[in-house]
């Protein structure tokens, strides 16, 4: 017999051979590609959660196939994932705008929409009090985690100016590059600029804007069952994403003052309007936007308004 503790676990698979078991080009299944770690890894969980894409994760396995719907989730490098989507390894992926932009892959992909998620800069930075513009950068050294788009950044300063700037990749902590005399600028991205000033750094100009973005193999997006599925998954998304920006407001108002309450909470389409059990009053329903709605129900408390409550959504369809 064969004892507990002599089984082993397996050994994890690589990126490929992950993908290569979970693909099949006669399956009707999607392939959605996700972050496997790193900063946007447990909001694009909760997103996907949100979006009604349910699956148990295996140990060490990094395929996972949703329980209600022909949807296969696979977790990759963040870093490949726009390149998996555009060679049409996965039919669909959740990755930053700077990783599609820094994998060259913008024009074999769709952008299918932004996640409101992962927001930041790609940022040219330099040591407080040295430099102030990128023109005075160029043709130095400059150090960064995404060499094509600080060339691609450099290349017509370089051309302009006659010099020729060397871009050095390293995979991490590219902030300390300036104090080790790795460099005389750094390009990298930044939140909150905290660790760059801790760093002694200051930015003078930005390369790109990014935030998380979902992807789609634009092949996929021709063929009629994965089509309809990618727009599925699209308005699952679309709609868990604005159900966060949203809330229902319902209260009780007099029939007299419905005109001036309908001001105050005008709905996506319109107000709902009920009416109840005395016939001077309505009760009336209402999309109003989450970021407003303290605002509201004190407006619609001075204009007369009773019962009035917040109901929070968790998804929507318009």
């Amino acid at each position: 017999p064969i004892m507990a503790d002599e089984i082993k676990s397996p050994e994890p698979l690589s990126p490929r051979s992950t993908v290569a078991i979970a693909a099949d080009p006669q399956s009707d299944r999607i392939l959605l590609a996700v972050p496997k770690k790193g900063r946007l890894y447990e909001r694009v969980l909760s997103l996907l959660s949100g979006a009604g894409l349910n699956f148990t994760r295996m140990h060490r396995l990094d395929i996972a196939p949703c329980v209600r719907m022909p949807v296969t989730i696979v977790f990759l490098p963040a870093a490949d994932i726009a390149s998996y989507v555009g060679d049409g390894n996965v039919d669909m992926g959740i990755t930053g705008q700077d990783i599609v932009a820094e994998s060259e892959y913008e024009t074999h992909v769709d952008t299918l929409m932004p996640l409101r998620m992962g927001k930041c800069r790609l940022s040219l930075q330099v040591p407080k009090g040295s430099v102030t513009t990128p023109e005075q950068l160029a043709g130095k050294r400059i150090v960064t985690s995404f060499p094509n788009l600080a060339r691609r950044f450099f290349d017509p300063l370089d051309a302009k100016l006659g010099v020729k700037t060397t871009i050095r990749f390293v995979s991490g902590s590219v902030e300390a590059a300036c104090n080790l005399g790795l460099a005389d600028g750094i390009i990298d991205l930044v939140e909150t600029g905290t660790t760059m000033e801790a760093a002694g750094l200051q930015a003078i100009a930005d390369v790109m804007v990014s935030q998380t973005v979902l992807i789609a193999n634009p092949r996929r997006m021709q063929s009629g069952p994965h089509k309809r599925l990618v727009d599925v998954i699209h308005q699952r998304i679309e709609g868990y994403l604005l159900a966060q920006q949203k809330c229902m407001v319902t209260y009780n108002i007099s029939r007299a003052l419905l005109k001036q309450a309908a001001i105050i909470t005008p709905g996506h389409d319109s107000p709902t309007i009920t009416p109840l059990e005395d016939p001077n009053s309505v009760a009336v329903s209402a999309l109003v936007n989450k970021a407003d709605v303290g605002d509201i129900m004190d407006r619609l408390r001075a204009l007369g308004a009773t019962s009035i409550l917040q109901i929070d959504i968790s998804n929507c369809r318009f």
